[in-house]
């Protein structure tokens, strides 16, 4: 049985999102079915939901939790807080591809036309934040100084991409410039 980062499992989570995407853009999120996505990915339901939880988890699931607490981590050591999380998230956003962009840009746009999925988005960031705190606390800093930093990075992203109404505007850019007004 493959794994679930097996290419074959990758291929399936994609074929996956992007069913998903195009049925909530054509008939609203509400409005699709588990059953619908499903069959128009060409998966089982349980295919679904062994790649995605909840209905919900295929807009506000990031997969980008291990390459941000990385590249925090990766930041020199005497750097604050702050300034670890804030390069650390800057230097994840060089590997996003055009592609994946893209695909980002359409579950925001998703999430933002959509106030009930808002708690989700908290509950996703609440997960990123508690990766990137352990990074922080494994390497001496204090676990409060760490959440604050984390949070306030975090934050002010997830804020800047569902505020974003530019679709020409990347992911990486409207980052960039949340962090660029919390460093200001």
């Amino acid at each position: 049985m493959p794994t679930l980062t097996s290419p074959r499992a990758l291929r399936t989570r994609a074929r996956i999102l992007d069913a998903a995407l195009d049925l909530f853009e054509a008939r609203g999120y509400d409005a699709t079915t588990v059953t619908q996505v499903a069959e128009a990915a060409g998966v089982t339901e349980m295919t679904f939901f062994r790649h995605f939880p909840t209905k919900d988890a295929v807009l506000v699931s990031d997969p980008y939790d291990p390459l941000i607490a990385d590249a925090v981590a990766a930041q020199p050591r005497e750097l604050g807080a702050f300034q670890r999380v804030r390069r650390g998230m800057l230097a994840a956003l060089r590997d996003i591809t055009p592609t994946e962009d893209a695909t980002a840009h359409r579950r925001v746009a998703l999430v933002a036309a959509n106030p009930r999925l808002r708690a989700a988005v908290v509950l996703a960031t609440a997960a990123t934040e508690r990766a990137v705190v352990d990074r922080l606390v494994a390497d001496g800093v204090p676990r409060l100084d760490a959440t604050v930093a984390a949070a306030a990075c975090l934050g002010a992203c997830t804020a800047a991409l569902l505020a974003r109404t530019d679709a020409a505007t990347s992911l990486a850019d409207t980052v960039t410039r949340a962090l660029e007004v919390l460093d200001a």
